[in-house]
């Protein structure tokens, strides 16, 4: 378990369960003079709690990956990016989660292509709330910054007057709606 610490440490003790349909994973990245964006679509986040503290846990298909290009999903599937075929998963491990009233921050060990970097992420966390079916639920948002080589992402292209086309620095965002199983 992690360790949780804050002013306000409650998070209900349980396992809640990332409901897909409410949920999203999202990375964006600085392209020559724009922002690209893109998503997975398949995905899975875990929050347990218990006296001993909290956890979060996700796991990312990879090769779910979607973009507004056909031929730019099959690249970034390749060897030169995610090499889904080798790598068909992406994980998080949380190692220490603080909440302080609605904001959250959580470390922990993010793995893409058997690089495991340490990460900050910062964002917030709503809830627990009861549904009109009577589940209880919990929302998450977080985002972090993460540098793209330091998991062997490294492809590139040079632009004619010097630079490169695409940042290093990619920006993660997930939302999760969160249901006690």
């Amino acid at each position: 378990m992690s360790t949780i610490t804050g002013t306000t440490t409650t998070i209900p003790a349980g396992t809640y369960q990332s409901v897909i349909a409410h949920s999203e994973a999202n990375f964006a990245v600085k392209y020559v003079v724009s922002t690209f964006r893109g998503t997975f679509e398949q995905f899975d986040g875990v929050l347990t709690s218990d006296e001993n503290g909290a956890r979060l846990d996700g796991t990312v298909k990879a090769d779910s990956i979607v973009v507004k290009d056909e031929n730019l999903a099959a690249h970034l599937k390749s060897p030169e990016f995610f090499d889904t075929e080798q790598y068909p998963e992406i994980k998080f491990t949380s190692l220490e989660i603080t909440r302080d009233g609605d904001a959250i921050t959580v470390e922990g060990d993010l793995t893409i292509k058997d690089h495991t970097e340490k990460v900050t992420g910062t964002g917030t966390i709503t809830g627990p709330a009861e549904d009109a079916f009577g589940n209880t639920k919990i929302g998450l948002e977080l985002e972090t910054v993460v540098d793209r080589t330091k998991f062997g992402l490294n492809w590139n292209a040079p632009l004619p007057k010097g630079g490169f086309a695409l940042s290093n620095e990619v920006k993660l965002s997930v939302v999760l709606e969160l249901v006690k199983a």
